[in-house]
């Protein structure tokens, strides 16, 4: 109790900083000398008494605590260090296993023998340092992910999106069930649907806050990495592999594992993720070891996998695999009405974060936001809200502060401007254009503008694919 009430909280604030507790002064000495030449900051101390001290002024990350102190055994300190996450290396002149095996238990993170090569004691700080710099991302990591899944939600009253979240808390339901591995699921849509929105609204449903969440962007990793950071490396299994190290895989722990735009994944790599689905383990480079993946695991892609795996650029095998519970994120221009709710959720966000006062949108702000298609969906959405809320010196927001840009032969409501140009001519014509008439010139200059892709022609004309089709039979257009 006395070193708990001594040593105070330790600051991270450098990292090059370690404590010698040595009470062999001559090796001490030169312990602190050779790792100042490697750019480390040193102290030192020759018992307990001065190393609580000297711990509490001068802050260690990292701690050489010889067994044997004048006053009492260096394993007393090792809980304190540990307690204040400051590394502790153990050094013993008396090659007992029982004081290793007991530092350790008691939270060291390495020990040596005494004698011990100054060299060979650089290389273990270094090599314990990239371990301590992993944890601490993996451990950001998780708390960062798991504090986004608590404010996961996918909003919309939309029937799509009512369809959507009951098909999350149906799939939350089986993740509950004793002992059952939880279904791969795959979600689908395209890019800035919200497709990790609905990820991490099921790792909030189905596991419990404070377990793991990792995002693993596949298009984002270099080819000749994303398998070391998959799967982990042991010391020596390829050139720098100074170390061993976890992978994402691994970091899952028992929570949910992401794995986001899946169909970037090389080919190569398709059988050893398929391994891992099927068998549920996992075996770092270089490793023969095998370890448990209790995780969820969730995919996403904006890919079309089916017709990849007919084209064989995706495993069929693969997509089968992860293709168990699929989940559809419908585009924002097919769910109805929310793109108002979502903008202004996004844009009380935004006056959170920032601190700014209260800002309110114009009816043609609205009619805007209704009207136009949205091609990059929720994310463009809320970009595009952000700027204006905070770019705008005024509480009311216009049409004009969202700022929304034209699409290729399509004006900001969603109407084709090539339509709009056929009504115009025919006035100019001094015709009398119905609306029936000027509706199917405008379905079929979409379509010759899209070389009759329906689905392009709806998207240019803000709407959805089934009402397409419906104006088209009712002019009887067809392609």
């Amino acid at each position: 109790m006395e070193a708990q009430t001594t040593i105070q909280d330790f600051n991270q604030a450098s990292n090059n900083k370690v404590l010698v507790i040595e009470d062999e002064e001559l090796f001490a000495r030169a312990v602190a000398k050779h790792l100042k030449k490697a750019g480390y900051d040193c102290e030192c101390a020759a018992n307990l008494t001065d190393a609580r001290a000297l711990a509490k002024q001068f802050l260690p990350d990292l701690v050489l605590l010889d067994m044997r102190l004048p006053d009492g055994n260096g394993l007393d300190l090792i809980a304190d260090f540990v307690d204040k996450n400051v590394k502790v290396i153990v050094m013993t002149a008396y090659g007992e296993v029982s004081d290793a095996v007991q530092a350790i238990k008691l939270g060291a993170d390495d020990y040596l023998k005494k004698p011990i090569d100054l060299d060979e004691l650089l290389l273990v700080i270094q090599k314990n340092e990239k371990t301590f710099e992993l944890q601490a991302s993996l451990d950001n990591s998780k708390q960062r992910n798991t504090h986004n899944s608590e404010g996961a939600n996918l909003l919309g009253n939309s029937l799509a999106m009512q369809s959507v979240r009951m098909q999350v808390e149906r799939i939350g339901q089986l993740g509950h069930l004793v002992d059952a591995i939880p279904p791969t699921v795959l979600i689908t849509g395209e890019t800035g649907a919200g497709k990790d929105v609905a990820a991490r609204m099921l790792h909030a449903i189905c596991v419990q806050k404070d377990k793991p969440f990792i995002h693993v962007d596949c298009a984002s990793f270099p080819t000749e990495l994303i398998e070391s950071e998959l799967f982990g490396h042991e010391k020596g299994a390829f050139t720098n592999a100074v170390g061993s190290r976890p992978g994402l895989i691994e970091a899952a722990e028992d929570g949910t594992l992401f794995l986001d735009e899946i169909g970037e994944i090389p080919l190569p790599l398709q059988a050893k993720l398929l391994n891992v689905l099927e068998r549920r383990r996992v075996r770092r480079l270089g490793s023969t070891k095998e370890r448990h993946v209790p995780a969820r695991i969730v995919a996403a892609t904006n890919r079309d996998l089916h017709a990849m795996s007919m084209a064989g650029q995706f495993r069929s095998d693969l997509y089968f695999r992860l293709n168990v519970i699929n989940l559809y994120m419908p585009p924002l221009r097919e769910r109805e009405r929310d793109a108002v709710q979502l903008a202004k959720h996004f844009m009380r966000l935004t006056e959170r974060r920032y601190g700014l006062t209260e800002h309110e949108f114009s009816l043609s702000a609205l009619e805007a936001i209704q009207t136009y298609t949205w091609p990059g969906n929720v994310r463009e959405l809320r970009h595009q809200i952000s700027r204006a809320v905070l770019l705008s010196n005024q509480a009311n927001i216009s049409a004009s502060d969202i700022a929304l840009p034209k699409l290729d032969g399509v004006s900001a409501n969603g109407l084709s401007t090539n339509g709009v140009d056929v009504i115009n001519q025919a006035a100019e014509n001094n015709a009398s254009p119905t609306l029936d008439s000027a509706e199917k010139n405008m379905l079929i200059t979409a379509l010759e503008m899209t070389h009759n892709n329906v689905s392009k022609a709806a998207r240019h004309l803000g709407i959805t694919r089934m009402k397409m089709r419906y104006r088209m039979e009712k002019h009887s257009i067809s392609v």
